[in-house]
């Protein structure tokens, strides 16, 4: 599949959060519903403001995933469940390689697929925190390149 990645507009963001609560869905199921209500206008409204923000568009122009990098960090990388599995993960964190030199991101530690893609691209658990940033009971497993 060809997959287009290009900067975002503030008229992206209700796609992007639309395709972060689906991909959130299918792939965080440790998540309570609560949590995803909590999570979900936290960002919408300063997440997606505060990391450099790329979308990845299919053939027909429609978003099916996006990424976020702040200081060399792959903060966010979600992809609509019907694109998981066909390359788009690789292809946007391959771009980030390039374009944004990342080195480190941040996984949750229930998400063993997200976390076996991340060692898959390169990167190696250095240390974990039991807390996630928001300081609910989410280990996370801090990898770097």
């Amino acid at each position: 599949m060809n997959f287009s990645i290009e900067k975002t507009q503030k008229s992206d963001y209700q796609d992007i959060i639309e395709i972060w609560e689906a991909s959130v869905r299918a792939t965080h199921h440790f998540l309570k519903e609560e949590d995803i209500l909590h999570f979900k206008p936290l960002i919408l409204d300063q997440y997606l403001d505060a990391v450099e923000l790329r979308v990845a568009r299919d053939e027909g122009g429609v978003i099916v995933g996006f990424l976020g990098v702040a200081e060399q960090g792959l903060e966010m990388l979600f992809l609509h469940p019907d694109y998981i599995g066909k390359g788009l993960g690789r292809q946007l964190t391959e771009y980030a390689f390039e374009h944004f030199q990342i080195n480190k991101v941040d996984v949750n530690e229930d998400n063993p697929k997200a976390a076996a893609f991340y060692k898959k691209m390169g990167f190696k658990v250095i240390s974990r925190s039991e807390l996630d940033s928001s300081g609910k009971p989410y280990p996370i497993l801090h990898m770097e390149l």
